[in-house]
This record gives structure tokens, sequence and C-alpha cells, in this order.
């Protein structure tokens, strides 16, 4: 019978494409995963991969095996988890978000670990490709995403959505387009992609965001509204991050004609079975979007 322990480092180096990360990945060494490998290869009598030097490919063996192999993998886990103590509000849960909506869940979710404290709560700030490829790689349980996955181990849900706003100084000031040009823009990581969507359905003259003046840049969530507070400049943001900034007196947010949202997306990997305790966070996500 093919030994379980060689077959998941067989077909994770498959899935990872190096040797190095997998060892990395499943807490051995380089040389623990080749010998896990050639193991296979004795017993099956039969080479599966065809290797050039630090690089491999699959043979047809290493192809039915990665397959077949695969499936039986991820029947072992998911009797693991049914069979094992699976409790509802044990154990570590990782997630991953973009910053607004970490902005608006982390706390919530932290209350919740405060009153199950044997729950523990891991959450990473990150983009939506990044997410992807967490999940992808199981390195998280699940992510809440504002675009549609990329890869396809990873399968979305919608469950919510969230206005995009554009931010200006608390000034009086109607924000229009002549306006915006005086003020030039404050970008971000998605401050093209959400100019492109709430500024294109609102000001006929919208053609890209190089129409203004470039007035600065920050990739934290936290700070981005900072240099609009004081004058600097405009932006466009989701209200969650809106929401959560410490001085809303010195911003003006804008509700404009056509009202643009952006969906939110639970992300999960489409081969994993969520344990209870991945499945009571996401719940009570779900109560406070």
């Amino acid at each position: 019978m093919i030994n379980p322990v060689w077959l998941r480092s067989f077909c994770t180096l498959v899935d990872v494409g190096h040797f190095t990360k997998t060892a990395e990945r499943l807490h051995m060494t380089q040389s623990g995963v080749s010998q896990h490998v050639r193991k296979l290869e004795e017993q099956l009598a039969q080479t599966l991969l065809n290797r050039y030097g630090k690089q491999f490919t699959l043979t047809e063996a290493g192809e039915r095996l990665y397959r077949q192999g695969g499936e039986i993998l991820h029947a072992l886990t998911e009797l693991e988890i049914e069979v094992g103590e699976n409790p509802a509000f044990e154990g570590v849960v990782r997630i991953a978000s973009p910053g607004s909506i970490g902005l608006k869940l982390y706390r919530h979710l932290l209350l919740l670990q405060q009153a199950h404290p044997k729950l523990i709560i891991d959450y990473r700030f990150a983009p939506n490709n990044e997410i992807d490829r967490l999940i992808s790689e199981q390195l998280i349980d699940i992510g809440f995403m504002t675009r549609q996955a990329n890869l396809s181990e990873v399968k979305i849900e919608e469950i919510a959505d969230e206005a995009l706003m554009l931010i200006t100084p608390a000034d009086g000031v109607e924000p229009s387009w002549s306006r915006l040009l005086e003020l030039g823009f404050i970008h971000h990581p998605d401050g093209e992609h959400h100019a492109n969507l709430l500024l294109s359905a609102n000001y006929p003259e919208f053609q890209h965001i190089k129409q203004f003046r470039n007035a600065g840049f920050s990739n934290q969530i936290a700070l981005i509204l900072e240099p609009v507070s004081l004058g600097l400049g405009f932006t466009v943001l989701p209200a969650h991050a809106v929401a959560a900034f410490h001085d809303p007196e010195a911003i003006a947010a804008h509700r404009l004609n056509v009202q643009v949202s952006e969906p939110l997306y639970l992300a999960q990997h489409k081969n994993k079975l969520l344990p209870k305790r991945v499945n009571s966070v996401v719940n009570h996500a779900l109560t406070c979007l």
C-alpha cells in the first residue's frame, strides 16, 4: 500500500513545483522530499519525474499518481475532519482581506476571540491577487475578496457589496470636475481601479486617472485619508475605510448621483472542507457586513 506521507510529499511537490518551497511548506528538509519521491518510484517501479537540474516534469505514471493520489489525500483530509475533534470555537482561523474590509471586520473578530479564548484569529491585510495565491497554496483558510478569483483552485461566493465614495477635504466646496482637477489625486494600491469605477460613472469628462495631478500616495489603508484631511488632494475609497478614519470632521465623503458599489466575495479552496471553527468565524463576519 502506498505510504500517504510519501504521497502527500509528491502531490505537494507537483502543486508547488519547487523542492525547496515544498520542504518549507511541509516542514521537512529538501533531501527528505527527494527521498519520499524516490521511495514512491521504487515501490511502484515507475519513474514519476523527468528531472532537468532543479526543474522537473511529470511522466505519464507521475500524472496518474498525482491525479488519483490527490483525490485520495483530499478524502483522507475530509475523513480526519469528520471523525476527529472539530470544536466550533477552538483553534487557529487564518483569514486575509483587502484593507477596507479588514478595518470593518478585524475588531469584530477580535471580540469573538475575546468571547471564546481558545479561538485564535490570524488576520492579514493583503491585495486580491495575494489572497488568491494564499488560498490556492492553502496558507489561509478563507479570504474576503473584491474581485473574481484568477486561480482555478479558488472558489468564491458573493456575500455583500461595499459602496465606493469620493473623498475631498471638508472645505464645503462641491466636488465639481474643475475642483477635482485643482485638488489632484491621492493614490493608493487600488486607487486607479476605484477611481475608474466611480468617476467614469459620474463625470463625463473622465477618461483616465492621469488627467489629475499626482498629489501623493500611501499604501497604508488607515493613512490614505491623512493627506486628504490636510487639503492636499482627493481620493476614492470603499465606505468601510472611510468610516474607520479617525478624524471624520476633516474630510467630506460624497455619495455621487450614480452610486457604485464593489462586490465582496468569500473565497476558499475548492477542495478543502472547512472546520467548524472557520464556519463559526464566517457566520460571525457575515453578521457584521
